[in-house]
């Protein structure tokens, strides 16, 4: 090696970042965020199973996973559009736009249940590509797209359950074929 290169490399100082640094493999689970929310949800388990006799129930569990099921699905979906940078603010009147759909449709038409459970996935499916449309096409960020879904369809549900049945609610799901 040259002189002239000895001593740029001699000059040269290392930089010593903490966020670089080599880390044990318990050091780099700790300090994952979501390490703390399972953490959470671990404490809150063994404090209702301590607490609440009923809790510890297969029962109580099965209800416990069931509501927990309900929100989960919708949340992976949501979750993934996170992660793309994206955000859907209709999402939650948007399962209240497709059980309206599903119910008004199975009982003002008569139909099974099944059947406007189907249906009910094309109005999802209808509004989820509207959304996407409608962002891609444009270019307005997702937010105020999903946004002003949002108040359509809170709109569009009360006016049309309003319309259809007289007030806004619908029958019960249990007195429905299927």
């Amino acid at each position: 090696m040259s002189t002239q290169q000895d001593l740029d490399l001699a000059s040269h100082k290392v930089v010593h970042d903490e966020r670089v640094k080599e880390q044990r493999r318990l050091q780099r689970l700790l300090v994952r965020p979501e390490i703390g929310s399972l953490f959470g949800a671990i404490a809150i388990f063994v404090f209702f199973m301590v607490v609440a006799p009923p809790f510890r129930s297969p029962e109580a569990l099965a209800t416990v996973l069931y509501a927990s099921s309900t929100i989960g699905i919708m949340a992976c979906a949501v979750a993934l559009l996170m992660i793309g940078g994206e955000f859907d603010l209709s999402a939650g009147v948007a399962v209240t736009t497709s059980s309206l759909a599903a119910s008004m449709i199975a009982y003002n038409l008569h139909l099974n249940l099944w059947a406007g459970a189907a249906l009910a996935l094309v109005v999802s499916l209808a509004v989820g590509f509207f959304n996407g449309y409608l962002v891609m096409k444009t270019k307005i960020p997702s937010f105020l797209i999903t946004l002003s879904s949002f108040l359509m369809l809170t709109g569009i549900n009360l006016a049309v359950t309003k319309l259809v049945t007289g007030q806004v609610a619908t029958p019960s799901v249990s007195d429905m074929a299927g």
